[in-house]
């Protein structure tokens, strides 16, 4: 009987390793998913933030090709050449005190997007950083569960094969 019970016991212990193994390697995959998933959003959160600041850009640049098309409109001939220039001279003036006003226009909404932007970036990263540090803790801690859990199923175990010996 003694040959018996000396090959149940290796088995035993190389089983209560391969599953102590196993328990590692699938709470070391739990974390890595839940890293990538945590990264996936705050990369998704970005882009968003991205985006918003464009179409903020975009604005001026619309205004600037309406400013053009109106220049094209005015710009017609006239009947007397002196007259034509006096009022090309009242076009142009009006048409520098537009485009003044609308470029400081322009650059307030500028930095006022960008400002925006710059503040939900910042809060986008830190929820971004939170979520992350919950995952990871919760990961750490599904972890630490498992791998007890596992030492104490190998301790049980040992001892269950202790007590046959």
């Amino acid at each position: 009987m003694a040959p018996e019970s000396t090959s149940n016991n290796s088995k035993s212990k190389s089983e209560a390793k391969r599953a102590t193994t196993e328990a590692k390697k699938s709470a070391s995959k739990t974390a890595s998913a839940t890293k990538k998933a945590a990264s996936k959003t705050a990369v998704a959160e970005k882009n968003q933030a991205q985006a918003i600041l464009e179409s903020a850009v975009d604005f001026p640049v619309g205004v600037v090709l309406s400013v053009t098309d109106t220049v094209g409109d005015i710009v017609e001939p006239w009947t007397s050449r002196t007259k034509a220039e006096k009022e090309l001279k009242s076009y142009r003036r009006q048409i520098e005190k537009a485009a003044k006003r609308t470029e400081r226009r322009g650059t307030t909404a500028r930095k006022r997007a960008t400002t925006e932007a710059r503040k939900t970036r910042n809060r986008v990263e830190k929820e971004a950083r939170k979520r992350q540090k919950a995952v990871t803790s919760s990961a750490t801690s599904t972890i630490k569960t498992g791998r007890k859990e596992v030492e104490r199923r190998v301790q049980q175990v040992s001892d269950q094969l202790a007590a046959l010996r």
